[in-house]
């Protein structure tokens, strides 16, 4: 297989960010209400004004989607709308121009919002242009920039040569935590592009270990990127209940955008409901990454965390120090909006959040789903 000539730099036409988590995996401070991406990290910006500067970094010619839920426009808004101050002229007339929050009538998972992406592009550019199309979450630490949107240009040349593009992280532990990907064939001369052999679920500890010695595994990021029309005949061809679900945008004129905070959104499009009282909620790592035969990765070069658990949450973030009083403990992590005073523990995660508190061992993270499944059966919670 010859290499793919990555010598110029190709840049993507539109960025999705995926808004709509829930944040069950940081509760209490992460609610279905303020899920994960509105916390602040430790330079005061949060998860998704984080995940904005990485589309502008890459610097798309077209569209900025933000698809998320009807409940967290406003919030979204505000946090696009701050960054203001923050970027440059130019990326501001950007944000003013070309971002567009899309609310989904209901959650589908990953698949569904993606569709609507390209169906919505579709509608909006009279030239009906092909898109290359990067996909980020609205949740995860990444840096540093340059790094990043060096590989985006990679993935965006991929994307252009007919493949479904997944960035890979090179593992630094076993972790059990992610789902893997096994390379393949390489696609550059130094082969951190290259064709996935396969896709492995979150592995138990024997097989994660048996994965980092082998160094063919690498963690699967969760971002991706096509183009629009390889996309869509993907997922014709795999998902064809799907592409049958969204066949209510055929003919249909593009929506009018409102605004707010200055912002401009969509949300009770006709088409768009139609739609989604049919479509399957299904992962596009399900529907598409791990069935086309035309799946490639690029390895990152940069570093990546989703901080999907309280253990990871201290690496990144240190909050009232000043407030909280340790006698005989240690190795306690405090992140609360009171004083808190700790006395003869140590291992411990003291969250106190929303009007909740969280007292957990270090290293129980993996329980936290169980136990917010069990807070809300109880009703003692709110």
């Amino acid at each position: 297989m010859p290499y793919i000539n990555f010598s110029e730099t190709t840049s993507f036409s539109d960025v999705i960010i995926l808004a709509g988590g829930f944040g069950e995996r940081l509760w209490p401070a992460s609610r279905p209400e303020h899920p994960k991406q509105f916390l602040a990290l430790a330079d005061g910006i949060s998860f998704l004004q984080a995940a904005v500067l990485r589309a502008l970094a890459v610097k798309p010619t077209g569209k900025i989607l933000i698809i998320t839920r009807e409940e967290l426009i406003k919030p979204i808004a505000e946090h696009c709308a701050s960054l203001a101050s923050k970027v440059t002229a130019e990326e501001q007339e950007k944000l003013s121009k070309d971002l567009l929050i899309i609310a989904e009538p209901c959650p589908r998972h990953t698949c569904a919002p993606l569709v609507l992406a390209c169906r919505y592009l579709e509608l909006a550019d009279k030239e009906e242009r092909s898109h290359t199309m990067l996909v980020l979450t609205s949740d995860h630490v990444i840096g540093p920039i340059a790094n990043f949107a060096a590989d985006c240009s990679k993935a965006a040349k991929t994307a252009q040569e007919g493949y479904f593009v997944c960035f890979s992280i090179p593992p630094t532990e076993p972790s059990t935590g992610y789902g893997y990907i096994r390379m393949g064939e390489a696609l550059s001369a130094d082969a951190t592009v290259a064709t996935i052999a396969q896709f492995k679920e979150k592995p138990d500890a024997e097989t994660a270990r048996a994965y980092l010695e082998s160094g063919m595994y690498a963690w699967n990021s969760g971002m991706f990127a096509f183009t629009d029309k390889f996309f869509m005949q993907e997922v014709k061809s795999y998902v064809p209940d799907i592409y049958e679900s969204f066949k209510t945008f055929d003919g249909a004129a593009a929506p009018q955008a409102k605004t707010i905070s200055g912002i401009s959104y969509i949300s009770g499009w006709q088409p768009m409901t139609d739609a989604y009282s049919t479509v399957t909620a299904i992962a596009v790592d399900n529907a598409i990454a791990e069935r086309t035969v035309r799946a490639a990765t690029v390895k990152a070069s940069f570093s990546w965390d989703d901080v999907g658990s309280w253990d990871a949450f201290e690496k990144y973030f240190k909050e009232n120090d000043d407030k909280t009083v340790e006698v005989r403990a240690a190795n306690n992590f405090v992140y609360s909006d009171i004083p808190v005073a700790l006395c003869g523990v140590e291992g411990l995660v003291v969250v106190i959040k929303n009007g909740c508190a969280l007292i957990m061992k270090k290293g129980a993270s993996g329980h936290m789903r169980e136990l917010v499944k069990e807070v809300k059966k109880s009703g003692k919670i709110s």
